[in-house]
C-alpha cells in the first residue's frame, strides 16, 4: 500500500494512552502528511498566517493550519483559488489544511439579515452586499478550496442564550449536517467533521454529540465555546462531550489556545486545537512566556538584552533580545509582530508537543496536573 493510498482513507491511530486521564496521543493521517497529536493548529485566515511566511511556520514546527471559508468567500473568492491550483499551491503551504466552514464568523462578525432553516443571509462587511450562506454552498467552497480537512456548516449561537435559543440551533446544526454530508462530493480527497453545538447546556451537548455521532464521520469539534462563557464552563463543556466522541476519530476542540484550556481539553482526550492568540498578541507586544504574557513595550524590557524566553530555540529568541523588539514595538516596525509571532507560535505548538511527549511516557499528569485544578487562576 503506497503513502498516498495510505493517508487518503484519513485514518487516525492512537498511539498511547494516560494512565490517569482521558490524555492520548495519536497519529492522524491527511493527504498533506501526518498531524501528530496532541497539536496545536495556528490560524491562517486569509490564506496567511499574520506576519509569518510558510518557510517560518514549518520552522515552528507547526504541522497542520486553518484557513477560514467566510472570509476566503468574501476575498478573493474561492473559484480563483480553485484556479491557483487550490489553497496548498495558493498560499505555499505543503502541509495539511483544516478550513472552518463560516459559519462562527457568518454569526459573529456580520449583521445578519436572516437565520432560517435553509440557511442565513447576511450584509457582507467588505462591501455591503447582501450574501447568502447555506450548507450546501458552504461545502461548495470548502470543496473549491481543497483543504484535507473541512467543516460541516453550523450554527453557533452566542453566549449568554436561553434553553431555547441553544435547542433550536443544536437542532439546526444537526439538520444542516445532513445536508453537508449529501454536498460533499471529494471525501476521497477532504475529510468532513461535524461540529457539537449545544451551548452550556450538558444534555444539549450530548444529544448533539450523539446525533452527529451516528453519522460516522473521520472526525468531529467542539464547537460553540470561547464565544464568551467562564473557562470553567468551557471546561465542564469538554469533559461531558468529549467522551461521547468516537474514541478511533480524531477531537478537535475550536477555538481554544492557553496552556490551561488546552491542558485540561487534552485531559478529557481531545487532539486537535486552534486560537488566534500567538499572532493576535504578538500585533499588541505581547509574548507568551511559559503561561504568562509579557508586554514587551514596558520600560523594563528597554534594556534588557536577553531573548524573549532563554529556554526556547526559535529563531527570534535565538537571535534577539527584548530589548531589540522592544525597540521595533516602538518604532511600529512590522519585524516585532513577525519576531513575536514566531515565538508565540513556537511556543503553542511546543507546549502541545510537550504534551504528547508525556503521554507518552505516561507522566502527563504528573507534569500538567497543575493546570487541571478548577480553582486555579491564570493561562
Amino acid at each position: 500500500m503506497n503513502l498516498q493510498t495510505k493517508v487518503s482513507t484519513f485514518e487516525f491511530q492512537v498511539e498511547a494512552q494516560c494512565s490517569k486521564t482521558g490524555a492520548r496521543a495519536g497519529t492522524f493521517y491527511t493527504p498533506h502528511g501526518k498531524v501528530h497529536t496532541p497539536r496545536f493548529m495556528p490560524v491562517g485566515t486569509l490564506a496567511n498566517v499574520k506576519t509569518v511566511t510558510p518557510d517560518q511556520l514549518q520552522a515552528c514546527q507547526a504541522e497542520m493550519i486553518l484557513a477560514n471559508t467566510y472570509h476566503l468567500h468574501l476575498q478573493p473568492g474561492e473559484d480563483l483559488v480553485a484556479e491557483a491550483g487550490g489553497l496548498h499551491r495558493f498560499m505555499h503551504w505543503q502541509g495539511p489544511i483544516l478550513t472552518d466552514s463560516g459559519g462562527f464568523q457568518v454569526f459573529s462578525l456580520s449583521e445578519i439579515r436572516s437565520i432560517a432553516d435553509e440557511g442565513v443571509t447576511f450584509r457582507s462587511p467588505r462591501d455591503g452586499q447582501i450574501v447568502a450562506l447555506t450548507p450546501e454552498k458552504s461545502i461548495q467552497i470548502q470543496n473549491q478550496l481543497g483543504a484535507d480537512v473541512i467543516m460541516a456548516f453550523d450554527e453557533c449561537a452566542p453566549y449568554p442564550a436561553t434553553r431555547e435559543q441553544i435547542s433550536q440551533a443544536s437542532d439546526r446544526t444537526t439538520r444542516w449536517l445532513e445536508r453537508c454530508v449529501k454536498a460533499h462530493d471529494r471525501s476521497d480527497r477532504q475529510a468532513l467533521f461535524g461540529i457539537v453545538q449545544g451551548g452550556t447546556f450538558l444534555d444539549l451537548r450530548q444529544q448533539s454529540a450523539r446525533e452527529l455521532v451516528a453519522f460516522d464521520l473521520p472526525g468531529y469539534a467542539i464547537g460553540g465555546v470561547s464565544v464568551g462563557e467562564p473557562p470553567e464552563l468551557i471546561a465542564k463543556i469538554v469533559q461531558a462531550t468529549t467522551p461521547l466522541l468516537p474514541v478511533h476519530k480524531p477531537r478537535y476542540l475550536m477555538g481554544v489556545g492557553t496552556h490551561r484550556e488546552m491542558s485540561q481539553a487534552v485531559a478529557a482526550g481531545v487532539d486537535l486545537f486552534d486560537c488566534v492568540i500567538p499572532t493576535r498578541l504578538a500585533r499588541h507586544g505581547a509574548a507568551i512566556v511559559g503561561s504568562e504574557r509579557w508586554n514587551l513595550k514596558n520600560a523594563k524590557y528597554k534594556r534588557d538584552f536577553t531573548p524573549i524566553d532563554p529556554n526556547c530555540s526559535c529563531y527570534a529568541c535565538s537571535n534577539f533580545s527584548r530589548a531589540y523588539i522592544s525597540h521595533l514595538l516602538r518604532a511600529q516596525e512590522i519585524l516585532a509582530y513577525t519576531l513575536i509571532s514566531i515565538h508565540n507560535i513556537t511556543e503553542l505548538v511546543r507546549f502541545s508537543d510537550r504534551m504528547r511527549q508525556a503521554i507518552l511516557g505516561d507522566y502527563f499528569y504528573e507534569e500538567f496536573g497543575h493546570f487541571l485544578a478548577q480553582e486555579q487562576a491564570g493561562n
